[in-house]
């Protein structure tokens, strides 16, 4: 299995050095020296990883063969992936890999079915469930302890409770915004 784990940005000085934007939650592990990451475009890699440090909050990578600003000019914008064991688990015990979210089924507590998680986006306050619900439609569902209760891998689905508003079908919405628009009859 495939994982994108970060994007080379701009380069950095004149010795090779790229900024990354780190798209994994374990960039010790992803992104250390030595290890050798496919990349998208193919054309560019495998790059290998030489050196790594971070300068101002930024991660700073060099790679074998990559000895100057031209070269490192040359990455930017390519995608890095590394491969993993599908089998592979996150070292905390409530942390996920977004392979092992995506397609759960998102349900209730009460067992009610919202859906299916299509997509997992990672915005830089929380992360987000995008769920494709029966009819078609998406909602976002924020990956929050408070909202998403269970993650339970074995059965294959995520259980929620969320916050009223968060989940509530359009038909309900549109129903209860003609009852507000009907005159109330006074007596």
């Amino acid at each position: 299995m495939q994982l994108v784990v970060a994007r080379i940005g701009r380069a950095h000085g004149i010795k090779g050095e790229v900024t990354v934007e780190v798209r994994t939650d374990e960039p010790e592990l992803r992104l250390g020296p030595g290890a050798v990451l496919l990349t998208d475009p193919a054309s560019t890699g495998p790059l290998t990883i030489e050196t790594g440090r971070v300068h101002s909050g930024r991660l700073l990578l060099r790679f074998e063969g990559v000895k100057d600003r031209t070269g490192a000019e040359a990455l930017r914008n390519t995608l890095l992936i590394a491969e993993i064991d599908p089998e592979e688990l996150p070292e905390e015990e409530d942390e996920y890999y977004d392979h092992q979210l995506v397609d759960l089924d998102v349900v209730l507590a009460d067992g009610t079915e919202i859906g299916v998680i299509s997509e997992i986006s990672h915005l830089p306050s929380q992360d987000l469930f995008i769920v494709e619900r029966p009819d078609g439609s998406e909602v976002m569902i924020p990956f929050v302890s408070e909202i998403v209760t269970e993650i339970d891998l074995e059965n294959q689905r995520a259980v929620i409770v969320p916050p009223p508003g968060l989940i509530d079908d359009r038909a309900e919405i549109a129903s209860a915004r003609e009852d507000a628009a009907e005159p109330e009859d006074r007596a």
